[in-house]
């Protein structure tokens, strides 16, 4: 399920500022005051016995096959259903009851029948519900009734639900069309325990089963599910469908809609998608990435999709994101439509990464499932990082992996460092237990170690490896032990020698949280160095005992070859090894972990990284491109722990001037932008900023504002970060282009592309004339879209012009412009998170209208909000005392318009914005003042051509005089 990893879209943007202020000081993260988990806490095992706490199913049965039949009438809003069910089961031990899972149903009469005996009776049975553990216990009405071993049964329950309506289990949906018109729908989500919602079932992974489903409808609707329709049981209003596969109860689908389609096929797999009436034309990317897609996927897993259909349906309510039901995936339909003249170049790679996702789930979890929650990761993490390499396969030129590099991999490396990491193998038994692993430890740290074994033995061996894994074990639940036997096998098969199996090596990653920190040492008379390897944990003095089977492989400056990226050398889950046979020049530098793909971070010696910055500035192309991200990004958190300093990242920055690929500057712009913020209010800010524009200008300028036809895919990315960051940094070629752009739009309907409008909108009215922004402050009001309003208010809070954000501040209150509230009580946030003349103009208005503000809105406390955030934004003792003094007013004057803790939370924000620079303002500002004057000649030669011009300008005055 893509529930996290959708989510992750917008936990990433959110990294570029929450995750920077955390990263900021040196953190004791509190890993050695805990216990690390043993392994033995990792394969607890199904108990039999009905002990409370025990959520799992008694093995005393075990189902064959489901008939299930279900009755709506949701066309016209009714939420309530009917169902029955029959259960072909194996009785595996005497038995006196047969226990299922339910949830949210009601009036069962059931009834269970030989099959092993002719002309056998029903007998009739009593039902019990647990509504705590979800258990339907089954018993005979006659005591005397029993279950022998190794019998077979088929068990009959005809029952009542309601359709949901908090998008999980079997829910209720609806869309408004263009007239206003509402129609419903019922569809699916469940993912982990919600099938349980739609009939009753053994609803575990494991349990296994085929289905028939039945659905009937009124006829001007449709019903899908996983299979095709059986033309032999469909009717007017009577939908039936094929026999599934032996598969898992959470991957069940239907959808009963008045959706319409568009479809395709491709090497005989006809794929179908699917979402709310008037959309088919904006379904055409989404059904070509899936032709491509799965085509791509399964050429290279080397075994063919196992259905004889594929469909995907775009819902409009839809928590999930996205869901790899088999055959019938399902997404947020926002995720199915996309147009050139109204997307994103990033909603574009978006979607096809999304499909990648789920598509790359019809073999990881579908045809193959885990057998318990425990091995999340074994679906998760594939389908994470298949997502990237099925859009490798299919889109080449989109050079996915630096997408992977930016998002995925870095996510992994800050979770994965902090004290509440757990192991990707980790035990679960509840729902909200099982729920909570839905994380980057199920999704990007699998997804990271694969993609590291991937390349440190060999694309072929992996291959080869998830071939067998997936023929031996199709249709059937596996854990992480028969994922490692075939890596096994394939490395014998294909002559790759490990220093230990497979087994020990992988998991050694999958059963301990963290990562390794490798430390390199070089010894440079003798050209060798030696690796060091501890968990990395933020506080650098500490120590502890953690190793992994680290494979590690390097370059160096004699032999700057990326290409092959298999391990060279392993540490065997021991804290060192000296690497003697590298014979590197005592002026050459060392990088290790080719292409960035181990899932480590690297700590080198100072004069390694003067090397390694000399080669960036002279050649970066000798430098790989994701190697030259993680470089940066390493030092960065490697200065924020204080194991590096300000000048050993500054030096390395100072070859972006030369940096032209995305991943490299979308890492820098992380790394700018916290420092940016911080620095903004400060008197010496202007060295910084001429630091970054003198780095970003050339690049910016060959870009531009507008797109390029015929450019690389990925600079429509690049060109994104590029304009952020030079608008926001003052770059007044940045500011030019950008007024230049937004005007010809507002003035002469020159579209701005998709991709940079947000961008364009922000860097053209930072430095606007009054008619611009006054025309675009109108449009917010106007506007009957959600999207361009939004754009609107947040774009007008870029203004650098005091009087304009005054009058844009001002328009909170004023009840005639047609703001909504949640509108008013955002245009704040908008200006004072923007800069620091926004900050200004944000306490200028409250210090004269703070009781107006706070009187916008009687649900919340609007005030109070505004008043915590614009102290996460104070980096100044000037700005600390003009906001302490408003809230003292506002707790004095008004003390029920704000909460108690308010000052608290005010100063705790204000502390540590003020510790971040007493820590870090006075080396950076001595290291940007040095770089400076080294730019502009010594500070004499500058002082004495100064006084040689005013000499000359006085006599030249004297004589005109």
């Amino acid at each position: 399920m893509a529930m996290w990893l959708l989510n992750s879209c917008l936990l990433l943007l959110l990294a570029a500022v929450s995750l920077q202020a955390r990263l900021i000081l040196p953190q004791d993260d509190g890993l050695l005051n805990g216990q690390l988990e043993t392994k033995s806490q990792f394969f607890a095992t199904s108990r039999d016995d009905n002990d409370v706490n025990n959520y799992r199913l008694p093995n005393n049965t075990a189902p064959e096959s489901y008939k299930v039949e279900l009755w709506t009438n949701v066309h016209n809003g009714t939420r309530a259903f009917n169902g029955s069910v029959q259960i072909d089961l194996q009785v595996l031990e005497l038995s006196s009851s047969i226990t299922l899972h339910y949830r949210q149903t009601s009036n069962f009469t059931a009834t269970i029948v030989s099959r092993d005996q002719a002309n056998a009776q029903p007998i009739e049975l009593d039902v019990t519900p647990d509504t705590v553990r979800e258990f339907l216990t089954i018993t005979p009405k006659l005591a005397t009734v029993t279950f022998a071993a190794n019998t077979n049964w088929t068990l009959s329950i005809v029952y009542n639900g309601t359709l949901r309506n908090d998008m999980g289990g079997f829910y209720i949906s609806s869309y408004t069309d263009d007239d206003n018109i509402v129609h419903y729908l019922a569809t699916t989500q469940f993912e982990s325990t919600n099938a349980r919602h739609a009939f009753p079932c053994y609803d575990e992974p494991n349990r296994r089963a085929t289905f028939t489903i039945t659905i009937h409808h009124d006829p001007s609707y449709t019903a899908i599910s996983n299979m095709p329709e059986d033309a032999a049981g469909t009717s007017s209003g009577v939908t039936a469908f094929q026999t599934t596969p032996k598969m898992s109860t959470y991957l069940i689908a239907f959808i009963v809609s008045d959706f319409e389609s568009t479809r395709g096929e491709l090497n005989g797999l006809p794929q179908r998608v699917f979402s709310r009436k008037g959309k088919q034309d904006q379904q055409e990317w989404a059904l070509w990435s899936g032709l491509v897609v799965e085509s791509s996927l399964a050429g290279y897993f080397g075994v063919p999709f196992a259905l004889p259909k594929l469909d995907q349906a775009g819902i409009p309510d839809f928590s999930a994101g996205a869901m790899e039901n088999w055959g019938l995936a399902t997404y947020r339909e926002q995720y199915m439509w996309w147009t050139k003249e109204n997307s994103t170049i990033n909603m574009k790679t978006n979607i096809a990464n999304i499909i990648g996702h789920e598509y790359a789930h019809m073999w990881f979890g579908d045809l193959v499932s885990i057998k318990w929650w425990t091995y999340l990761w074994l679906k998760e993490g594939f389908a994470t990082l298949f997502s990237y390499e099925s859009n490798n396969i299919a889109f080449p030129e989109w050079n996915t992996y630096q997408i992977y590099h930016v998002n995925d991999y870095n996510s992994a490396l800050l979770n994965d460092a902090l004290a509440s990491a757990t192991p990707m193998t980790h035990y679960v038994q509840t729902p909200s237990e099982i729920s909570g692993r839905y994380n980057t430890f199920s999704y990007d740290k699998p997804a990271s170690v694969l993609f590291m074994f991937k390349n440190a033995w060999t694309d072929r061996v992996f291959r080869q490896g998830l071939n067998k894994y997936l023929t031996k074990n199709q249709f059937t639940s596996c854990d992480e032990w028969d994922l490692f036997e075939s890596f096994q096998e394939a490395a014998n098969e294909q002559g790759l020698t490990l220093p230990t199996t497979a087994a020990n090596i992988f998991s050694s990653w999958s059963h301990q949280a963290g990562y390794p920190l490798l430390t390199v040492e070089r010894n440079y008379g003798a050209g060798t160095f030696t690796v060091k390897q501890q968990r990395y944990v933020a506080d650098k003095d500490a120590t502890n005992q953690n190793t992994w089977y680290v494979p590690i492989n390097f370059a160096t400056a004699s032999s700057p070859d990326y290409r092959n990226t298999s391990a060279s050398h392993y540490l065997l889950n021991v804290s060192e090894l000296a690497v003697t046979d590298a014979q590197i020049g005592s002026d050459d530098w060392l990088l290790l972990n080719k292409q960035s793909s181990g899932y480590y971070r690297i700590l080198y010696d100072n004069q390694n990284y003067q090397l390694l910055a000399k080669v960036l500035a002279d050649q970066p192309y000798k430098i790989h491109a994701r190697n030259r991200a993680q470089l940066l990004y390493d030092t960065y958190i490697f200065l924020n722990t204080g194991r590096l300093t300000h000048s050993t990242l500054f030096n390395l920055l100072s070859y972006l001037k030369n940096e032209n690929e995305y991943a490299p500057w979308s890492t820098a712009n992380t790394i700018l932008t916290v420092f940016d913020r911080y620095l903004r209010g400060d008197e010496q800010y202007s060295h910084f900023s001429h630091f970054v524009v003198e780095q970003i200008d050339g690049i910016f300028d060959k870009l531009g504002v507008n797109e390029i036809p015929g450019e690389h895919y990925l600079n429509n990315y690049l060109r994104v970060v590029l304009i952020s960051l030079a608008c926001q940094v003052g770059s007044q070629s940045c500011y030019e282009q950008s007024a230049l752009k937004l005007k010809q739009f507002l003035l002469q309907g020159t579209p701005i592309e998709p991709t940079v409008r947000t961008q364009a909108f922000c860097g053209g009215l930072r430095k606007a004339e009054d008619d611009i922004y006054n025309r675009v402050l109108q449009n917010l009001g106007s506007s009957s879209d959600a999207t361009d309003r939004s754009l609107f208010l947040s774009s007008l809070g870029c203004s650098q012009v005091p009087s304009q954000l005054e009058t844009f501040l001002s328009s909170s209150l004023d009840q005639t412009n047609g703001l909504s509230d949640s509108e008013r009580t955002s245009l704040l946030n908008s200006a004072y998170s923007r800069s620091e003349v926004g900050l200004t103009a944000s306490l200028d208005f409250l210090e004269s209208k703070w009781r107006d503000y706070a009187q916008l809105t009687g649900s919340t406390k609007p005030l109070d909000l505004a008043l915590r955030g614009i102290a996460t934004y104070v980096v100044s003792e000037k700005q600390q005392t003009r906001l302490n003094a408003l809230v003292e007013d506002v707790k004095t004057n008004g003390p029920e318009y704000v909460n108690e803790d308010l000052s608290t939370t005010v100063d705790t924000r204000v502390k540590a914005n003020l510790d971040w620079l007493a820590i870090h303002r006075d080396p950076l500002i001595t290291w940007l003042s040095a770089y400076h004057t080294k730019d502009n000649g010594s500070p004499a030669l500058t002082t004495s051509l100064a006084t040689i011009l005013a000499t000359t300008l006085t006599l030249l005055l004297w004589q005109l005089i």
